[in-house]
């Protein structure tokens, strides 16, 4: 007996990312159905062999249905997902409406797996942005053992974090530097995204940091441990898919870094590529389409008392978005839901 799933948000790319991955982890579905906005109505979404046909989100009926995955943007997630939970349905929700409610578990599984049993407060389930995913997975076996104090971290993130419009305007401006009369300016981002770097991701707070690195401070604290200091620089990158992140850790304890790869390499989630050689290490192009977060560039920091230095690199529409709330989804139905 498998679960009824609902996924909403199909025809973006969390959403088709959402439906592979159900197919290929053979997520035990007994019924599935794909939602979508009125103007995407009918669009056709693959899931394993078979082709769904999009429904409407704004009239489909969530009573019977086991769980929904919505990928819809919070002002979506606002109006449908308390009917989806008033219906008896949970919600695994991937924007970022719900994730800094303390009524609403924010879970990523490899990490702190037991706080789905507070889903019941409101049937909702939150999964955390995309670059705090990737960093919390790398971050927790380590202050299991030495106890994290601090954490700096810059990131390196692709225009797939900003929808098909950012992969769609990376490409349309590369092309465009080699043809001077095909003048292609910036409209999802703030600047040239191709051949340059934007320090800037979500708006800017009155404090000088932008949303996107309160996010990283927020959720690590909520996942993890409140008492870990995290400082965090927000980077747009022209890489179409995979995030990278440059992590300094400051530890309690002193942790060799020999000590650290191993821990790793035992880590759930987590594979561990760290030679001291050219081509020793993981980049963006290597990670896309694998379930894994990778672990390179492991070194002590000398600078600091307790210092340890690494990067990070994971598909973001998998482990950052769409894998995560998949696992989600596993941990809800082998603890709580129990049918499949």
């Amino acid at each position: 007996m498998g679960y009824k799933v609902v996924v909403a948000g199909a025809t973006g790319n969390v959403g088709r990312e959402m439906l592979n991955i159900l197919a290929e982890r053979e997520f035990p579905v007994d019924e599935i159905v794909a939602l979508a906005s009125r103007k995407s109505l009918g669009t056709e979404v693959s899931f394993g062999d078979k082709t769904l046909k999009t429904k409407d989100l704004d009239t489909f009926d969530f009573a019977g249905w086991d769980m929904a995955l919505f990928a819809i943007g919070s002002d979506a997630t606002k109006i449908y997902a308390p009917r989806a939970a008033k219906a008896g349905c949970v919600v695994i929700d991937n924007s970022s409406l719900y994730r800094y409610d303390p009524d609403v578990p924010l879970i990523v599984p490899e990490v702190n797996a037991d706080a789905i049993m507070g889903y019941s407060k409101k049937n909702i389930i939150a999964n955390p942005n995309c670059s705090t995913a990737q960093m919390v997975v790398a971050l927790k076996p380590l202050h299991d053992r030495a106890t994290i104090k601090r954490v700096v971290v810059s990131t390196y993130q692709s225009v797939s974090g900003a929808g098909k419009s950012g992969l769609d305007e990376l490409w349309d401006q590369t092309k465009s530097i080699y043809n001077p009369t095909d003048s292609k300016p910036p409209r999802t981002f703030t600047k040239q995204i191709a051949f340059n770097v934007i320090p800037h991701i979500d708006v800017f707070l009155d404090d000088g940091s932008t949303k996107e690195e309160w996010k990283m401070v927020a959720e690590t604290k909520k996942i993890i441990d409140t008492k870990i200091k995290v400082t965090a620089t927000c980077v747009r990158v022209p890489v179409f898919v995979g995030h990278s992140e440059a992590i300094n850790i400051e530890f309690e304890e002193f942790l060799d870094e020999d000590e650290a790869r191993d821990i790793l390499r035992e880590a759930p989630g987590v594979m561990v590529i760290d030679k001291r050689e050219d081509g020793g290490y993981i980049t963006p192009v290597e990670c896309v389409g694998d379930f894994a977060t990778f672990i390179s560039r492991i070194r002590q920091d000398s600078t600091i008392d307790n210092g340890l230095n690494l990067w990070c690199v994971s598909d973001n529409l998998r482990k950052g978005a769409a894998l995560n709330a998949v696992q989600i989804a596993e941990v809800l139905g082998q603890r709580v839901l129990k049918k499949g």
